[in-house]
């Protein structure tokens, strides 16, 4: 991913170098092996070099197999009410036992000015309203993609990645997500505007 996460190094820095993000939630969404996790990173360590403190919330931290979109209520409870509230944030990410997903210990977050979440249904229909920006990392092809997300998680997981796959285009399909999203695509530092691209 070389290349790729340049490009998405400089769209990172693009965004964070706007003095008029100071504060507010970021969705950073598109589908699995696009890139997220990268252009997350990248944003998150410019805000920090520009002494703009941020949370990043993950949704890998709350999805499972048997439970890829259906835990939001926990991160509103958790995550998004106590952050309107300027109060420090405190979850339990998801940890794997044998395969099996638990809460594992609690996180606690200091209140920050920006909250930015990653992840595949980060900005789903149902935080639209309140995403001061919402980014969606085009990626490659799904067989690309694929092979990206079986060689960060193992051979072992191709088989729950491929059907992850094919839970994200019916979620994207229903929820409408690309269509209310700033568009960043492979070889372009520069999103286009939602509803484009």
């Amino acid at each position: 991913m070389g290349g790729m996460s340049k490009v998405f190094t400089a769209a990172a820095h693009r965004i964070a170098d706007d003095r008029a993000l100071q504060s507010g939630i970021i969705a950073v969404d598109g589908p699995s092996g696009a890139g997220k996790s990268t252009f997350a990173d990248s944003l998150v360590s410019r805000l920090t070099e520009l002494g703009r403190h941020c949370l990043l919330i993950r949704t890998d931290d709350y999805a499972t197999w048997d439970e890829p979109a259906s835990w939001w209520p926990e991160l509103e409870r958790h995550v998004l009410a106590p952050y309107r509230r300027s109060h420090d944030v405190s979850y339990r990410p998801r940890v794997w036992v044998d395969g099996v997903p638990h809460p594992g210990p609690e996180r606690r977050l200091p209140w920050a000015p920006l909250l930015i979440l990653e992840g595949v249904t980060s900005a789903r229909r149902a935080i639209a309203s309140r995403l001061d920006r919402a980014l969606w990392i085009e990626g490659p092809d799904p067989v690309e993609r694929l092979a990206r997300s079986v060689a960060r998680d193992g051979e072992d997981q191709r088989d729950h990645l491929a059907a992850w796959q094919r839970f994200e285009d019916g979620w994207f399909a229903v929820d409408d997500t690309r269509s209310r999203c700033e568009i960043l695509k492979p070889g372009c530092d520069v999103p286009t505007a939602p509803g484009r691209g």
